[in-house]
Protein backbone atom coordinates (compact mmCIF):
# COMPACT_ATOMS: atom_id res chain seq x y z
CA UNK A 1 0.00 0.00 0.00
CA UNK A 2 2.55 2.63 0.69
CA UNK A 3 4.89 1.75 -2.30
CA UNK A 4 1.81 1.95 -4.34
CA UNK A 5 1.39 5.66 -2.63
CA UNK A 6 4.76 6.49 -3.44
CA UNK A 7 4.70 5.72 -7.22
CA UNK A 8 1.18 7.99 -7.58
CA UNK A 9 3.21 10.88 -6.08
CA UNK A 10 6.37 10.84 -8.10
CA UNK A 11 3.89 10.43 -10.68
CA UNK A 12 1.99 13.28 -10.10
CA UNK A 13 5.07 15.14 -9.78
CA UNK A 14 6.94 13.97 -12.97
CA UNK A 15 3.98 14.91 -14.50
CA UNK A 16 3.49 17.99 -12.77
CA UNK A 17 7.33 18.83 -13.76
CA UNK A 18 6.49 18.07 -17.62
CA UNK A 19 3.32 20.78 -17.57
CA UNK A 20 5.69 23.22 -16.47
CA UNK A 21 8.30 22.45 -18.82
CA UNK A 22 5.80 23.02 -21.40
CA UNK A 23 4.99 26.07 -20.34
CA UNK A 24 7.97 27.61 -20.16
CA UNK A 25 8.17 28.28 -23.77
CA UNK A 26 5.35 30.44 -23.49
CA UNK A 27 6.49 32.67 -20.83
CA UNK A 28 6.62 36.40 -23.02
CA UNK A 29 9.90 37.18 -23.96
CA UNK A 30 9.91 40.33 -21.58
CA UNK A 31 10.40 38.20 -18.44
CA UNK A 32 12.90 35.81 -20.00
CA UNK A 33 15.24 38.54 -20.57
CA UNK A 34 14.43 40.69 -17.90
CA UNK A 35 17.27 41.18 -15.23
CA UNK A 36 14.62 40.23 -12.37
CA UNK A 37 17.18 36.86 -10.65
CA UNK A 38 14.77 33.81 -9.32
CA UNK A 39 15.42 34.68 -5.77
CA UNK A 40 14.08 38.65 -6.51
CA UNK A 41 10.83 37.16 -8.06
CA UNK A 42 10.07 35.08 -5.81
CA UNK A 43 10.12 38.09 -3.09
CA UNK A 44 8.22 39.96 -5.37
CA UNK A 45 5.17 37.39 -5.81
CA UNK A 46 5.40 37.24 -1.82
CA UNK A 47 4.80 40.65 -1.34
CA UNK A 48 2.61 40.35 -4.05
CA UNK A 49 0.49 37.72 -2.22
CA UNK A 50 0.97 38.80 1.76
CA UNK A 51 1.35 42.80 1.27
CA UNK A 52 3.28 44.84 3.15
CA UNK A 53 5.87 42.52 5.22
CA UNK A 54 8.90 42.77 7.40
CA UNK A 55 11.82 41.50 6.74
CA UNK A 56 11.79 38.38 8.77
CA UNK A 57 8.86 37.45 7.29
CA UNK A 58 10.38 37.96 3.79
CA UNK A 59 13.56 35.84 4.98
CA UNK A 60 10.90 33.22 6.50
CA UNK A 61 8.56 32.67 3.46
CA UNK A 62 11.67 32.28 0.97
CA UNK A 63 13.58 30.07 3.57
CA UNK A 64 16.76 31.95 3.23
CA UNK A 65 18.60 33.87 6.09
CA UNK A 66 17.59 37.63 6.92
CA UNK A 67 20.82 38.65 5.71
CA UNK A 68 20.49 37.40 2.12
CA UNK A 69 16.88 38.70 2.19
CA UNK A 70 18.25 41.93 3.06
CA UNK A 71 20.53 41.64 0.01
CA UNK A 72 17.80 40.50 -2.36
CA UNK A 73 15.54 43.57 -1.29
CA UNK A 74 18.53 45.61 -1.79
CA UNK A 75 18.48 44.94 -5.16
CA UNK A 76 14.41 45.38 -5.98
CA UNK A 77 14.99 48.83 -3.73
CA UNK A 78 17.65 49.86 -6.68
CA UNK A 79 15.60 48.27 -9.58
CA UNK A 80 12.76 50.84 -8.22
CA UNK A 81 10.37 47.69 -7.61
CA UNK A 82 10.11 47.58 -3.87
CA UNK A 83 9.99 50.51 -1.44
CA UNK A 84 11.02 50.15 2.17
CA UNK A 85 8.82 52.24 4.77
CA UNK A 86 9.03 52.29 8.70
CA UNK A 87 6.40 50.61 10.11
CA UNK A 88 3.77 52.98 11.97
CA UNK A 89 3.47 51.26 15.41
CA UNK A 90 7.11 51.17 15.51
CA UNK A 91 9.53 53.09 13.46
CA UNK A 92 12.82 50.71 13.94
CA UNK A 93 10.93 48.40 12.21
CA UNK A 94 11.41 48.33 8.11
CA UNK A 95 8.42 47.50 6.02
CA UNK A 96 8.72 46.63 2.73
CA UNK A 97 6.11 46.49 -0.12
CA UNK A 98 5.92 46.53 -3.92
CA UNK A 99 6.06 50.19 -5.69
CA UNK A 100 3.71 50.85 -8.61
CA UNK A 101 6.17 49.16 -10.90
CA UNK A 102 6.58 45.96 -8.79
CA UNK A 103 3.17 45.92 -8.71
CA UNK A 104 2.55 45.83 -12.50
CA UNK A 105 5.40 43.20 -12.63
CA UNK A 106 4.14 40.66 -9.73
CA UNK A 107 0.04 41.70 -11.73
CA UNK A 108 1.03 40.48 -15.20
CA UNK A 109 2.89 37.51 -14.43
CA UNK A 110 0.21 36.56 -11.83
CA UNK A 111 -2.33 37.34 -14.94
CA UNK A 112 -0.32 35.59 -17.15
CA UNK A 113 0.00 32.26 -14.89
CA UNK A 114 -3.79 32.48 -14.59
CA UNK A 115 -4.06 32.30 -18.12
CA UNK A 116 -2.30 29.62 -19.15
CA UNK A 117 -4.39 27.59 -16.58
CA UNK A 118 -7.42 28.93 -18.34
CA UNK A 119 -6.15 27.52 -21.85
CA UNK A 120 -5.69 24.54 -20.22
CA UNK A 121 -9.10 24.20 -18.46
CA UNK A 122 -11.37 25.74 -22.20
CA UNK A 123 -9.39 22.87 -23.64
CA UNK A 124 -11.31 19.98 -21.44
CA UNK A 125 -14.67 18.27 -21.63
CA UNK A 126 -17.05 19.33 -18.84
CA UNK A 127 -16.49 15.67 -17.32
CA UNK A 128 -12.68 16.24 -17.38
CA UNK A 129 -13.44 20.14 -15.64
CA UNK A 130 -15.52 17.82 -12.88
CA UNK A 131 -12.74 15.61 -12.22
CA UNK A 132 -9.89 18.58 -12.24
CA UNK A 133 -12.63 20.56 -9.50
CA UNK A 134 -12.48 18.02 -7.78
CA UNK A 135 -8.95 17.47 -7.15
CA UNK A 136 -8.52 21.39 -7.08
CA UNK A 137 -10.52 21.14 -4.04
CA UNK A 138 -9.19 18.04 -2.57
CA UNK A 139 -6.16 20.05 -2.88
CA UNK A 140 -7.43 23.52 -1.27
CA UNK A 141 -9.14 21.68 1.68
CA UNK A 142 -5.47 19.95 2.20
CA UNK A 143 -3.44 23.06 2.35
CA UNK A 144 -6.37 25.06 4.66
CA UNK A 145 -5.69 22.29 7.16
CA UNK A 146 -1.85 22.57 7.26
CA UNK A 147 -2.19 26.16 7.41
CA UNK A 148 -3.93 26.43 10.59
Amino acid sequence: MHQERQTLIQHILKLSEEIYNMLIPSLPREWLESDVTVAQLRVLLVLHTDGPSRMGSIASAIGVALSTATGIVDHLVRKGLVVRDADPQDRRLVICKLSPEGQELANRLWTWGQSQIEKLLESMTEEQLQKAAEVTEFLHSNVTRQSI
